[in-house]
């Protein structure tokens, strides 16, 4: 049944609002992680790829680069760079030499969930300032809409 025209101007006006919110939210819990955090900062591309492989342990560069919406040769330098950091290991796949599957070291899965906590924190803090009804609307939407915008399977 087509969206009447007051439910798609409702959806349009969450949908501004939530593009708008989001690189607000995204800005500043990556200031507030960059204030707490002790190590090094690693660039956006990196981050996302442990935060994948630490998800996916196992998972190729061509599955990677699949998830992330990015070009196989690019996950593969960016292997590269955290192989040599210490926070990536490459394991080579039994049946085919050609593949390797990717592992986080125990290095990068503390680093990843001291940033998680630290971000969790703040966003805690926030939090704490909603309704019960505001909290459980919130936490409704968010499954919703995670199910929703996640890359489909090309």
């Amino acid at each position: 049944m087509p969206a009447s025209a007051a439910a798609r101007q409702d959806i349009d006006r969450v949908a501004s609002a939530l593009a708008a919110c989001l690189p607000t939210l995204h800005r500043t819990l990556d200031r507030r992680i960059l204030g707490d955090f002790p190590h090094d900062r690693l660039p956006e591309a990196q981050i996302a790829l442990l935060r994948l492989v630490a998800d996916q342990e196992g998972i190729t560069v061509r599955e990677a680069a699949r998830a992330l919406l990015m070009q196989p040769n690019n996950v593969s330098a960016l292997v590269s760079q955290l192989t040599r950091e210490g926070l990536l290991e490459r394991r080579g796949d039994a049946a085919d030499k050609r593949v390797a599957h990717l592992h986080t070291t125990a290095v990068a899965r503390e680093r990843i969930a001291e940033a998680e906590g630290i971000a969790r924190r703040h966003l805690a803090a926030a939090l704490r300032h909603l309704t019960g009804g505001e909290l459980d609307a919130l936490g409704s939407a968010l499954g919703a809409l995670d199910v929703h915008l996640r890359p489909t399977e090309d």
